[in-house]
């Protein structure tokens, strides 16, 4: 399915689950959004480690509401729970399948995205890697002259904002150096195509999230 249609239904089931209380259509949906997962080969270690991580909020919500709640619905508390679980297993079926340049130049070309805002969502991911390794050559920097630079020290992500400031302008000179112009329209060598069996899954799958929000108890 097109990435745009792929990431508006999985708002709309974020927002449909949000203000409803079903908590066999949020384990239905689950179950769903693992198959896809499965289909589309994610590992092993990494669908475990959605569980994990997502297992500790879940786990603190359930003994809130379950124990310390003035009601203690026990009920609502798995609703809660499976709810978390629906937000991740729902985002991890567009960030496990679908890579951020296919989703942004879907955005761009589908959904009429300002350029300016794509190669800027582009350009920001790019840059996470350079910044990673910037740090830790300010934090061995640090450590030469005697002075340790701890992860919440402010001083260390000053220091990477100073060097992010300076990719900034040299970024926006090599896409000016290389024809791009802001509000003039541009050509794309990779084209995502909306199709019409796009439309046609993506209304299908509505339907479906419809039945089972209103069949299911």
């Amino acid at each position: 399915m097109n990435p745009s249609l792929k990431l508006f239904f999985v708002l709309i089931v974020a927002i449909e689950v949000t203000f409803t209380s079903h908590l066999y259509s949020n384990l239905v949906i689950i179950a769903l959004a693992l198959a896809n997962l499965l289909y589309h080969h994610i590992s092993w270690r990494r669908l475990s480690w959605l569980v994990v991580i997502t297992l500790v909020p879940a786990v603190a919500v359930f003994v809130t509401i379950a124990f310390f709640s003035p009601n203690r619905n026990i009920h609502f508390a798995w609703v809660l729970v499976t709810r978390l679980y629906v937000y991740v297993m729902t985002g991890a079926t567009i960030s496990c399948t679908t890579s951020a340049l296919q989703l942004v130049r879907s955005l761009e070309q589908n959904c009429h995205l300002p350029s300016k805002f794509a190669y800027g969502i582009l350009a920001a991911l790019n840059l996470l890697p350079r910044i990673r390794q910037e740090v830790r050559i300010i934090r061995i920097a640090g450590q030469m002259r005697g002075v340790t630079l701890h992860w919440w020290s402010p001083r260390l992500y000053f220091k990477a904002i100073l060097a992010a400031s300076q990719w900034a302008d040299q970024l926006a000179q090599a896409m000016e150096s290389h024809g791009f112009v802001e509000g003039q329209g541009r050509t794309s060598a990779h084209r995502i195509p909306l199709t019409s069996r796009d439309w046609l899954t993506f209304t299908g799958l509505v339907v479906i999230l419809q039945v089972l929000i209103i069949a299911l108890p």
